[in-house]
C-alpha cells in the first residue's frame, strides 16, 4: 500500500510538473524575430517603394519610407542614396548631404553619390564644390555623357566658354544625338561672338529634336540677317514652350548676356506682339 501510494504521489508530481510547464508556455506571448537577411530584403523593398513615390511626385511619403528603410538597414549605400534624393525633392539639402556622406562612407566607388552631391551644391549655389563632386563622379564613370554635360554647364555658369565647349564636345562624342549639348555649344559660341557657328549648332540641334530652345536661339541669331525667318522661328518656339518668353527662365537655362540682349530685341518686334502676350497669359494660367 505504501509502495502504491508513493508511486501515485510521484506520478502526480510528474504530471503536475509537466502541466505547470505547459501552462507557463501557454501564457508567454510569441514574438517573431525576423532574420537579418529578411530585414535587409524588406528594407530594399521599402526603398524601392520610396523611389517609386519619388518618381510620381509624392515627395513627403517618399521621404518617410526612405527614412524607414535606412532605419532597418543602415549599411546599404543605395538606401542612403534614395533617402538623399527624397531629401533633395523636399528641399532638405543639408540632410541630403549628410545622407550622401554616409553612402560615401559605405562605398566611395559609386558615381551616383558624387553626381547627387553636385546637384545639391548647385541648388545651394556652391559652384566649386559642385564642380569637384562632378569631377570625382566622372573619374569613376568617364563615359557618362550627362555628367560631362553638367560639368560643361558649370563652366558655362562661370563664363568659361572655351572650357564649356570642350566638355560639350566630349559629351557629344559619346552620344552624337545629344541635342542639349549641341544646343549649349551654340549658347557658348554666341557669347564668344561666333554667331555663324552658333547658327550651325542650333540648326543641328533642331534637326535632332525641334525644341523651343534651339528654335529661339536660332531666331535670335538670324534676326539681323533674315527678320522674316527669325519671326517664324520665334513664333514656333513660343508656341512649343511659352516659358521662353521670360528673361529669368532663359537665364535659368544658362543663356548668356549677349544672347539675352539679342532675344529681347527680337521679342519686341511688333509682329511678335500677340505671340508674346499669349505666351505670358499661358504662363499666368499655369502658375
Amino acid at each position: 500500500m505504501k509502495k502504491f501510494l508513493k508511486k501515485t504521489i510521484w506520478i502526480s508530481l510528474i504530471c503536475f510538473y509537466f502541466f505547470e510547464i505547459e501552462i507557463v508556455r501557454a501564457i508567454v506571448p510569441y514574438y517573431y524575430f525576423p532574420k537579418i537577411k529578411n530585414l535587409q530584403k524588406q528594407s530594399l523593398y521599402i526603398g524601392k517603394n520610396a523611389y517609386q513615390l519619388l518618381y510620381f511626385g509624392q515627395y513627403e511619403d517618399s521621404l518617410n519610407l526612405a527614412k524607414l528603410a535606412v532605419k532597418i538597414n543602415a549599411k546599404d549605400e543605395k538606401l542612403w542614396l534614395i533617402l538623399a534624393e527624397a531629401q533633395i525633392a523636399n528641399k532638405k539639402y543639408k540632410n541630403a548631404l549628410n545622407s550622401l556622406n554616409k553612402a560615401e562612407q559605405i562605398n566611395s566607388n559609386i558615381s551616383e553619390i558624387y553626381f547627387a552631391k553636385s546637384n545639391v551644391y548647385l541648388k545651394i549655389s556652391q559652384l566649386k564644390k559642385a564642380k569637384s563632386a562632378l569631377e570625382k563622379g566622372i573619374k569613376i564613370e568617364p563615359t557618362n555623357h550627362k555628367a560631362i554635360f553638367q560639368l560643361g554647364n558649370i563652366f558655362l555658369m562661370e563664363k568659361n566658354y572655351l572650357g564649356a565647349i570642350k566638355l560639350f564636345d566630349k559629351s557629344i562624342k559619346i552620344k552624337p544625338d545629344f541635342w542639349q549639348a549641341i544646343n549649349n555649344q551654340g549658347l557658348a559660341y554666341f557669347e564668344r561672338n561666333n554667331v555663324n557657328l552658333s547658327i550651325k549648332l542650333f540648326e543641328s540641334a533642331i534637326s535632332i529634336e525641334e525644341n523651343a530652345e534651339p528654335l529661339l536661339g536660332l531666331a535670335s541669331c538670324k534676326n539681323t540677317q533674315d527678320t522674316k525667318l527669325a519671326i517664324q522661328l520665334a513664333k514656333k518656339a513660343l508656341a512649343k514652350d511659352p516659358k521662353y518668353v521670360n528673361y529669368d527662365y532663359r537665364k535659368e537655362q544658362l543663356w548668356g548676356e549677349k544672347l539675352q540682349a539679342s532675344t529681347e530685341i527680337l521679342l519686341q518686334n511688333e509682329q511678335l506682339k500677340k505671340d508674346v502676350i499669349l505666351a505670358k497669359s499661358k504662363i499666368s494660367e499655369s502658375s
